[in-house]
Parts: structure tokens; sequence; C-alpha cells
């Protein structure tokens, strides 16, 4: 199995099919590269792009240009996320499909929402460089999850 929870070291000594229980409060808030927002992983899958976080992001601050590579699934536990298409508020979900691309903000009392993605987001930074959600290269990162999706979709 190649998804984890990182920072929940007792999940390695568990059987391979046995259940992962996550106490999300003891998992530290970890800083993005984005002023404001902290994100907590609950689950990722390197060899996937399946990714499943916590994010709380203060009072107006912004996720930049970026893309939904494939579907991603958004329920807001407190306070709203705005975009240019509208504003989810708390305790409701929005969804973008594969492809979509905008920017989007934290409300006026921010947000904390619950965040999964099937591939991490694409950013599209001003030099012309197309990151991931911690600065990594996301063709180098991701372009191979990216494929094998793509082939398995339309085989």
């Amino acid at each position: 199995m190649s998804a984890i929870t990182p920072g929940a070291t007792e999940h390695e000594k568990l059987p391979a099919m046995a259940s992962r229980f996550v106490e999300a409060a003891a998992l530290p808030w970890q800083q993005s590269r984005y002023e404001g927002i902290e994100t907590k992983t609950l689950l990722v899958d390197p060899s996937s792009g399946l990714l499943t976080m916590l994010m709380k992001m203060a009072p107006g601050a912004k996720l930049p240009d970026h893309e939904h590579v494939d579907i991603e699934q958004t329920w807001v536990l407190e306070g709203s996320l705005d975009c240019g298409e509208g504003s989810c508020t708390t305790g409701n979900f929005v969804w973008r499909p594969a492809g979509s691309r905008h920017d989007a903000w934290a409300g006026p009392d921010g947000v904390l929402l619950l965040g999964m993605f099937q591939l991490p987001n694409r950013f599209f930074e001003k030099d012309g460089a197309e990151l991931d959600f911690l600065g990594r290269e996301w063709e180098r990162t991701w372009g191979q999850a990216h494929a094998r999706r793509q082939q398995a979709r339309f085989a």
C-alpha cells in the first residue's frame, strides 16, 4: 500500500488491510507556501496522486490561479470559500470538474475545509512554472500518475 497519513507513525505497524484511524486534532498544522493557509494531510498516495486534506485559510487568504487536473471535492466546515463563480459556505459542498481553472479565497471569517483531490492541483506561476501545492514541478511530480489515469479512462 502506498497511501499514508504523514505524521501517523503508528500506522506503519498495522497490517496492510487494517483500517487507519486518524486523530486529526493530533496532527500539526503545516504552513503552506501561500500566506495565511495551513494544511493537515489526512491521506496521500504518492503513486496515484490521491489526496485528502484539511485546509485552514485566514480571512482573505488566496489560492492563486490553479487548475483542477481531475475532480476536486470541497466540504466547507466553517466560514466560506469564494471564487468568481460564487461562495461555498459552512456545511455546504462544491465539486469542480477536471480541467476547471480559477483563483479562490477565504471569506471575511476565513475558512476551514476538507479537500479531496484525485490528483493535486496545478498552480500557474507568474514566471510560467507549473507547480503543485508544495511548490514542486507539477509534470515531474504528477505527470506519470496523470498519464496512467488518462490511459485507464480511455482504455
